[in-house]
């Protein structure tokens, strides 16, 4: 009988300890990979927001829980505009709404239409809205499509009809799905009179690496209050909920590690006393010891990649149910990337070769003779 064949046997010799070993380990994977695809998709969704001004620079207000929770007020947006090496800083206003079901999470933008050209909005049907009219919006191509509507239609939103006076593009999906709103209206329906949610700053001259980070500091040292982000992956220093959800998910994973290497442990334990027999005769017909452990570890290697191979299963349909949570949708859109199917695979492998040391040692040194005459 061929090394492998002893693999299968193995395995295969006591179904109900297999199956319930690789069931353990795809829950640990359904965990691990949920959660981490979830950390990911809100992390694009809530980095979509920044990207929609293409500036060089975002400010928002420090600590707050998320980015929409940001508020910066018209004496700190006048300070950011005196800063040395700003050429032009847009302040808005974001906010979502709920239109319908199929439409759970609208993003409206608050911004003076003087603004518009400098925070990439180009106007590609009809005109802007006036400064300080009333119940008048700008629809981003994407959303009129969406939403059947044209230049002249009838939009409901902030609990009033406005009229459609253009349609705009941003070049970024997430904006061209949203509206623009006279940013006195937004700030009015949302109670937050004079208040910005963030700022688009773009710097002098061609936005070197050298002129943002001057401009980063300035801005920091006079504003100590504010924060300011520059790439996706400095998001956590504004929205603290996401700092906390990507340390959740290390934090899963270590935990399912640790947990599972117990249960990997005691499982093999109990093989260990039932297969006693068995291993004094592998090793009595000339088996090393590093062969037996390799033996004992490829077995439960085994069940570890059909573990996990079932938990990322489980987790495509988890992911499914949890886009259907109304709190969720429109929010969470899975991404499955590279990474969470390698986290996966490595708290599967992890726990499984933890797991199986202490027994996998303790057969390879068992004395044939003492092991035959077990009973």
């Amino acid at each position: 009988m061929d090394y492998l064949a002893f693999m299968l046997r193995g395995v295969w010799a006591k179904k109900a300890r297999s199956i319930g070993l690789a069931l353990a380990i795809a829950f640990a994977v359904l965990i691990v990979v949920t959660l981490q695809v979830s950390s990911t998709s809100l992390e694009q969704s809530a980095a979509a927001v920044i990207s929609v001004g293409k500036a060089n620079i975002t400010v928002v207000q420090k600590g707050v829980s998320d980015v929409l929770s940001s508020t910066i007020d018209e004496g700190e947006l006048a300070r950011i505009r005196r800063v040395p090496g700003v050429a032009s800083a847009v302040g808005v206003l974001v906010a979502t709404e709920r239109l319908s079901a199929a439409t759970p999470l609208f993003i409206e933008i608050g911004i003076s239409p003087k603004d518009l050209a400098a925070f990439g909005v180009t106007v590609v049907a009809g005109h802007p809205y006036a400064a300080t009219a009333a119940n008048q919006v700008l629809l981003g191509w994407r959303a009129a499509t969406n939403l059947g509507l044209h230049v002249g239609s009838r939009f409901y939103a902030q609990q009033t009809w406005n009229t459609v006076t253009g349609i705009y593009s941003t070049g970024n999906a997430f904006g061209d799905s949203g509206a623009m709103f006279p940013l006195p209206s937004v700030q009015g329906y949302n109670r937050l009179p004079g208040v910005v949610t963030l700022v688009f700053v773009k710097v002098t001259g061609a936005g070197s690496a050298g002129m943002i980070a001057g401009v980063v500091h300035r801005i920091e040292y006079a504003m100590p209050e504010l924060t300011t982000i520059t790439t996706a992956a400095q998001f956590g220093r504004a929205d603290q909920n996401l700092v906390y959800l990507q340390a959740a998910v290390t934090a899963s994973s270590v935990l399912a590690i640790a947990i599972g290497a117990v249960i990997v442990g005691n499982t093999m334990l109990l093989s260990l006393f039932e297969r006693t027999r068995e291993f004094g005769l592998l090793r009595a017909v000339g088996w090393t010891r590093r062969r037996l452990i390799a033996l004992l570890l490829g077995e439960n290697l085994l069940l570890a990649l059909i573990g996990a191979a079932v938990g990322v299963g489980l987790s495509f349909a988890v992911i499914a149910l949890l886009e259907r949570i109304p709190s969720l949708a429109g929010v969470l859109h899975a991404n499955f990337t590279a990474d969470a199917f390698t986290r996966g695979l490595i708290t599967a492998v992890g726990m499984t070769v933890l797991g199986s040391l202490y027994p996998s040692i303790r057969a390879a040194r068992l004395v044939p003779l003492k092991a035959l005459s077990y009973e």
